[in-house]
Formats: structure tokens, sequence, C-alpha cells
């Protein structure tokens, strides 16, 4: 059946901003604690709680929000989640918060649903990294599959994240010493071959190629070039440029 419900006169009026929060008891709050959090916004009272309650029976968190401006302004949560995002509100419209979640650091997976799509709007979302755009009624099963959607690639996106800063947070133990030791040995120098282009000896060369493999972590060159990929600009914007030079 279409999530839908008729618009209650004790709910806020349709355009206004109002933001609830679905309750539950301790029982059920326990249950989700750490549970991914779906965000709505859309500015039809109605149409909120009908996905609210459709979402809360599959046992997921919900906040809900009547404007992109009510939930810009939100708490900020670090549990997973992802935003069920209508096309055209009052203020700025789905595209635009769509736009200014790709710019912060809090990136949420985004699933459009709304009564006024187009073509040109939908490509627009879905080149912008929209997980899917669905229309409204929408049916339950799937809503719940594009939420799904978004909960994985939100979690793939936070591994990657996690990730770059591990890779991150060793590249920066490094001495300067040792960061110019890395970028020569991935250009597959020997030891002697270092040692000459630093004017130090190959003992000394050892010892710091044996401590950029500790501190980051690998075994081989080959290791340490696969965590050049998660590094990525910030082992270009690292590393000593004057050994271009030599």
């Amino acid at each position: 059946m279409p999530i839908v419900e008729p618009v209650d006169n004790g709910m806020p009026q349709r355009g206004k901003a109002h933001i609830t929060r679905e309750t539950a008891s301790p029982q059920r709050e326990i249950q989700h604690q750490g549970a991914p959090i779906i965000y709505l916004v859309d500015d039809d009272p109605s149409f909120l709680r009908a996905l609210s309650r459709r979402l809360r029976a599959a046992d997921y968190q919900v906040e809900t929000f009547g404007s992109a401006e009510g939930f810009l302004t939100r708490r900020r949560s670090d549990a997973a989640g992802c935003v069920v995002l209508d096309l055209q509100m009052p203020g700025p419209g789905g595209l635009e918060l769509q736009e200014a979640l790709s710019q912060a650091e809090e990136s949420l997976p985004v699933v459009f649903l709304t009564a006024h799509g187009d073509i040109s709007s939908s490509v627009h979302a879905m080149k912008r990294g929209a997980v899917d755009f669905l229309t409204k009624p929408v049916r339950g099963d799937e809503l719940l599959d594009a939420v799904q959607r978004a909960l994985a690639r939100g979690a793939a996106a936070r591994e990657t994240q996690r990730q770059k800063r591990a890779w991150g947070a060793r590249y920066e133990s490094l001495t300067s010493r040792e960061r110019e030791v890395f970028a020569l040995v991935l250009r597959k120098l020997l030891n002697k071959q270092i040692a000459d282009v630093l004017g130090a000896r190959e003992r000394t060369v050892k010892a710091h190629r044996g401590q950029v493999m500790r501190k980051m972590g690998v075994q081989s060159p080959a290791e340490l070039g696969r965590a050049v990929e998660w590094l990525g600009e910030i082992f270009q914007a690292a590393s000593p440029a004057d050994i271009e030079q030599r």
C-alpha cells in the first residue's frame, strides 16, 4: 500500500518549518542504541508521519524535519544514517540540500522521494550521487530497499574515510628523512641508490627504511605502494619536492 495519510489539521501547515522526533518506549530505545538514523526531510507533515511509522516498524531510528534549514541546524550525530529528501520545499530545495551535504564533513547518502520529479531533476540528483530518485506514493518495500542501499553506501564511505585517516596518521608519524626514504623506496631504488641520492650512508638508509616499514605497518615496497593509494593528496603534498630535482 502507498505510504500516504490525509493531512491532519492539527499538524503544522504545509510549508512551515517544523521538527519532530519520534518517541518510543525505554525498551525500544535500548533496542535502537547504535542503529542507523534515517533523516526524513519533507514539508508535508502527514507524509512525514506515515514514512516515519513505516521506517520505525523496520527498526530504524527516525528524525523528521519540515525544511532543509531545520535539518542543517540539527545536532549532528556520529551514528550512521541517510537522508530521505523531498525535491521541492519552501526555502532551499532538495537539490540545494544535497549540494550542501556533499560539501560537508558529514556526507550522508541521499534518497530523493518527491511528487514533483522530472527527468532533468532526477538526472541532476543522480549525477551528484543520489542513491535513488523515488516518486510519491511509494511502496514500503521500494522505500526500504533504497534506504538499505543508502546505508550500505554510507558504511563503505565511512570505512574509506577511516582507512584514509589511519594511513594519514601513520604517514604523519614519519620524520622528514623517513619521508624522503619513503618516496625513493616507491621508485624501487635499492638502499645503495637511495644513499647516493640523499648523500647518506647505506647503513643509515637501511635503518630509515626499516623505520618507514615499521611505522607504516607494511612489510614490502608493494604494500607501501598500496598505502599511497589511500594517502592520495596527503602524500603528494607532503613529499619532499627537492628529491625530484636530484
